[in-house]
């Protein structure tokens, strides 16, 4: 479990320090009710969340947990402690695991009797408890509970529910479990932040959230929080209303690590050579040398929060000056000559130190990413992106995408390619659909015809329709010629021209309304939602600020 940090949750508009803590409260609560000695058995998609709002020093040294294991079919490792809890997300082949752990627990005896405890994450799920009890091992649970895990705080700007399969989910398999998770999430946010007066969505899946969020409102039947509105608007925006930007290549500084690394709960694992010392390599053993290094990103350090929304072109300015100002302020020692500047100067030092070693490993992620940016294959690809989003040639067969499938690359990347035509040109040919689909399934294999037909299933992928994406292109100015990268006016630099349209509809709908793109909305998937939520008079607040809080739901597949 990697360590929480949360100083730097509350340097945002909303202090997000509130929330970390009430997830926090609510966990030791659960695991707590345990009395003796714990080991926590973990469901790996679950170790980085929880991470985020509770270190896994806290839980050992303030809540008796001594032991921590990964959930894995080759069982537990020994040990003496009371209490096993599992913590697991209500999925049916962790289940099998899980009973398997149980039934080898129980075949090694020993002398301490242990006592075993199920949390699931973020809810309880029938199916599961049912195959707990084919395998015969649900009735070795003393309880079995759950924990309802919702809106992440990332960063100071930054929430999310990690649920990384509500896309395919909801539009795959009919199951939209995850958007009831999301209204919920956002009713324990107006709990701990006060009810948001303003309530916009444009999409199916947004209808659902404000539909449920309602009707959990009537549930509680009229007892809601008494709290000054903290957060004044809420959009809400399905991910099928925007396709298209999650697909495009990254180029800001944030963007371009978790493109190239991926970032995984504010972490990432970078290759070890660019920092590793020559001391390092005198006092360690050669296989902790070549391990990966990890990293944790995220407002807490001061250069990154300044870099991290940077286009990356921009990057080496910021890094550059960075560098002469701590140089500046290291020379200062010299022309310190009484006591009260030496103590001065000794006071920043802490400081000084921890600028220069976040620099040093900026400069060297930087170098890592500019390898990545400068060479063929990401320029040829940034290339074909940009030609497919001005709409140039996008009606025929691209030459660089049957390029790529020719030398075999990375099925990924082709799909991506391919998944942007068919954006940009409101959907391909049946001929050219036909032609792509022949050349993946001859070049990658017959299995993919499923992963194609998915594709098609939900959306990235369909026949040509009516063109409806100039018509959105235009109206809302996602195309922006001569961006400035370095000092920039418009949100169009984070992709180098292009302004995701997600933020536009932020943008207009913040001024000067949604009813000025009135006909745009008619051309995008899904209804649009307003919602107005009454506020006790002593509430209100004198002021409304613009928007203030954005949902996205679902990650693309």
């Amino acid at each position: 479990m990697a360590g929480s940090g949360a100083a730097h949750l509350h340097l945002g508009k909303l202090n997000l320090s509130i929330l970390r803590d009430f997830y926090r409260r609510e966990f030791l609560e659960c695991i707590d009710k345990c009395t003796g000695t714990k080991a926590l058995v973990w469901d790996d998609g679950l170790t980085g969340p929880f991470g985020l709002i509770a270190e896994a020093s806290m839980l050992k040294e303030q809540h008796e947990v001594e032991r921590m294991f990964r959930l894995e079919a080759s069982g537990l490792p020994s040990s003496n402690v009371q209490n096993i809890i599992f913590i697991t997300r209500p999925r049916l082949h962790l289940m099998d695991i899980i009973a398997q752990c149980l039934l080898n627990e129980e075949m090694k005896g020993g002398f301490v009797r242990k006592e075993f405890y199920l949390v699931f994450v973020p809810r309880k799920s029938l199916l599961c408890e049912k195959k707990l009890k084919e395998q015969g091992v649900y009735g070795s649970f003393a309880s079995v509970e759950e924990f309802n895990l919702g809106l992440i705080p990332f960063d100071s700007d930054l929430l999310s529910m990690e649920v990384e399969e509500a896309y395919r989910e909801c539009y795959l398999e009919n199951d939209f479990t995850s958007m009831f998770f999301a209204a919920q999430s956002l009713m324990t946010l107006q709990a701990l932040y006060g009810t948001i007066p303003y309530i916009y969505g444009k999409g199916d899946c947004a209808k659902q959230v404000v539909d449920m969020m309602r009707r959990m409102k009537m549930e509680m039947g009229g007892v809601e929080p008494q709290i000054t509105p903290q957060i004044d608007n809420l959009l809400i925006i399905d991910r099928t209303v925007d396709l298209l930007t999650p697909l495009l290549s990254q180029l800001t500084y944030e963007g371009l690590i978790d493109e190239v690394f991926n970032i995984t709960n504010t972490s990432v694992k970078l290759p070890p050579e660019k920092f590793v010392t020559a001391e390092d390599k005198k006092n360690s053993k050669e296989e902790s040398i070549s391990e990966p290094k990890k990293f944790i990103l995220n407002s807490a350090d001061e250069l990154y929060a300044e870099l991290r929304d940077k286009n990356f072109n921009a990057v080496g300015v910021i890094v550059s000056r960075k560098a002469k100002t701590i140089t500046a302020e290291y020379d200062e020692r010299h022309s310190a000559k009484t006591v009260g500047e030496m103590k001065q100067f000794v006071s920043k030092l802490p400081h000084l130190q921890a600028v220069r070693t976040s620099l040093g490993i900026h400069t060297s992620i930087a170098e890592l990413i500019k390898d990545y940016t400068d060479s063929d294959e990401f320029l040829d690809s940034l290339r074909c992106q940009q030609e497919l989003i001005n709409g140039i040639d996008t009606d025929k067969v691209n030459p660089y995408i049957e390029d790529c499938i020719a030398r075999q690359e990375s099925l990924t990347k082709v799909l991506r390619l391919l998944c942007i035509q068919s954006m940009c040109n409101d959907g391909l040919k049946p001929k050219i659909l036909e032609y792509y689909k022949r050349e993946i399934i001859q070049t990658y294999g017959f299995e993919h015809l499923v992963t194609l037909s998915n594709l098609e299933k939900s959306g990235f992928l369909r026949p040509h329709s009516a063109r409806t994406y100039q018509v959105v292109r235009k109206t809302m100015r996602l195309i922006v010629e001569d961006i400035n990268e370095q000092t920039p006016t418009d949100i169009a630099y984070v992709y180098s021209g292009y302004a995701p349209l997600s933020v536009r509809l932020a943008q207009t709908l913040a001024r000067p309304g949604w009813r000025s793109i009135t006909e745009v909305l008619n051309l995008l998937p899904g209804p649009k939602v307003e919602e107005v939520q009454q506020i006790p008079m002593g509430l209100r607040k004198r002021s409304m600020r613009n928007l203030d809080f954005i949902s996205f739901l679902q990650k693309a597949v």
